[in-house]
C-alpha cells in the first residue's frame, strides 16, 4: 500500500470554531426538544413524526420502506421498527409485496394516522417556530439555503413536506 504525504491540518479559525460548536450544540439539543414536544402533546417521536408527514406528501400515502429509511437516514431494521409501532397503532398498515424476483415492503397512512397527524401539525409547528423560525427572523430561509448544501455534500435525498 502507497503511503501519501499528509497535508496539513486546517485549523478552524476562532470564528469558524464558534460556529461549528454552536450548531453541534443545536444538533444535538433541538432534536430532544421537538421531540419532548411531540411526546407529551401527541404520544409520537420526532421519527414517526416525520414518517408520517413525508406519507401524507406523496400520492397515495404510501410509500416502500425504503424510500422512507432514505427520507430518515436510517437503517431499514430503525425504519421498520418504528413504522410498526406507529402500525400497531393503527395509524399505518404494511403490506408486502413481490414482483420481478423482487419483495419489498409498503407502508401506507391510514385515515387515523392521517387525523393523528393533523391533530399533531399545530403544536409541533408552534414549536419548530418558536425554537427555531423566530430566533432565527429572516436569516431562517438563507438558513435552510445553506444546509441544503450540507445535505447534497452528505448525499441525503431532499424531500419536501406539504404543510
Amino acid at each position: 500500500m502507497e503511503k501519501h504525504e499528509e497535508e496539513p491540518v486546517r485549523w478552524l479559525d476562532a470564528d469558524q470554531r464558534r460556529a461549528w460548536v454552536n450548531l453541534v450544540k443545536v444538533l444535538l439539543a433541538l432534536p430532544g426538544a421537538l421531540e419532548g414536544q411531540l411526546l407529551r402533546d401527541a404520544d409520537l417521536t420526532l421519527l414517526g413524526y416525520m414518517i408520517l408527514a413525508r406519507l401524507s406528501a406523496v400520492p397515495d400515502e404510501t410509500l416502500r420502506m425504503s424510500e422512507i429509511a432514505e427520507m430518515a437516514n436510517g437503517s431499514l431494521p430503525r425504519i421498520s421498527h418504528a413504522v410498526a409501532r406507529l402500525e400497531d397503532r393503527g395509524w399505518v398498515t404494511r403490506t408486502v409485496c413481490t414482483g420481478q424476483g423482487r419483495r419489498f415492503t409498503l407502508a401506507t397512512m391510514t385515515d387515523a394516522g392521517r387525523a393523528h397527524l393533523e391533530a399533531a401539525a399545530p403544536s409541533h409547528v408552534a414549536t419548530v417556530r418558536r425554537l427555531v423560525v423566530e430566533p432565527l427572523g429572516e436569516d431562517f430561509v438563507r438558513l435552510g439555503d445553506a444546509v441544503e448544501r450540507i445535505v447534497e455534500v452528505l448525499g441525503l435525498p431532499t424531500a419536501i413536506l406539504k404543510p
